[in-house]
């Protein structure tokens, strides 16, 4: 089987740790113009594309500008920066663990995505970590969720991204959460819980389904007080939310859930209060890289157990 021929490397420098857009014109379209397809592939107001290329904001794997009547050519690539948008500003700092020359390792606080995405691009662990680092190259080898606070891995180099990828992809991760919820001493736990779970595209909250398991998870009680307890969660399967659903469904929801058990409105831009008292405590692999045996655990302390009534006002 051939390999597809890789993009040619970026002629725009990244923009406040942000990588360009990249696009390539398919090679089965037949458009008249690079602009008339740019148009089209955007979807933006025909002025927008006019006034990126007048402005010499579009260029080709040359950093060549793009001109407004430059012939289709398919197959090509063009590059241009994305706008920013106004974004608030995470006010938690995000902690490195670990470097060498192959591997970040961070503990991300809770409301700081992991990647750039939808509106939050300069605000997310990956843009900060590259400014913060020094390291333009820096990419994600897996993601937390935005509201989950926790240890991400990074790798520094872009051609051993896909081998520390496919350490999660193969399940060769041990991994552990730490959660925040009420306590039901009619739970019977520990325990492991096994549903199906799908998400579909549009819709904020996954939901349990019948048929086949494809999610398994094991819950652990470590100790309770005052109606809460603090909990330990291993996942053997990585779908979305895996671990918002199964709390939920066993009755106890993780605190500062805004999706489970019931969808909340959403929360004012710049309301940092009442995180998802949900964290990434543990990761745990063999480097497939160095051969090292790692083991990274998170020094964080879920407020709603440290501090409830600071976390809950």
């Amino acid at each position: 089987m051939s390999r597809r021929t890789p993009p040619p490397p970026s002629p725009l420098p990244q923009r406040e740790g942000v990588d360009p857009v990249r696009v390539r014109l398919p090679a089965e379209d037949a458009w008249a113009t690079v602009r008339d397809h740019l148009v089209m592939r955007l979807a933006a107001r025909a002025g927008v594309i006019d006034e990126m290329l007048d402005a010499g904001q579009i260029v080709d794997a040359a950093g060549r500008p793009v001109p407004r009547d430059m012939a289709y050519v398919p197959g090509m690539y063009v590059w241009f920066h994305r706008e920013l948008p106004d974004e608030e500003q995470v006010p938690f700092e995000i902690d490195v663990l670990y470097r060498d020359e192959h591997l970040v390792v961070a503990d991300k606080p809770h409301f700081l995505a992991t990647t750039p995405r939808g509106s939050h691009v300069t605000e997310t662990a990956l843009a900060r970590l590259r400014r913060q680092l020094g390291i333009p190259t820096l990419g994600a080898a897996h993601r937390l969720d935005r509201l989950t606070a926790g240890l991400v891995m990074f790798t520094v180099r872009p051609e051993e991204r896909g081998t520390y990828q496919t350490l999660f992809s193969d399940k060769r991760v041990a991994k552990e959460y730490e959660a925040v919820a009420p306590y039901d001493p009619a739970l019977g736990l520990p325990r492991t819980v096994r549903s199906r779970i799908v998400k579909e595209r549009g819709v904020l909250a996954a939901r349990e389904v019948e048929g086949e398991p494809n999610a398994v998870s094991r819950v652990e009680s470590l100790e309770h007080r005052n109606g809460r307890a603090r909990y330990r969660l291993t996942p053997h399967t990585g779908q979305t939310h895996q671990l918002r659903v199964h709390m939920s469904a066993l009755g106890v929801p993780i605190l500062g859930d805004p999706l489970y058990p019931v969808v909340t409105g959403p929360v004012a831009a710049g309301d940092f209060r009442r995180p998802l008292q949900l964290l990434a405590r543990m990761l745990e692999f063999t480097d497939p890289v160095t051969g090292h045996e790692h083991r990274f655990v998170s020094p964080r302390v879920l407020r709603a157990w440290s501090s409830y009534e600071e976390w809950a006002k």
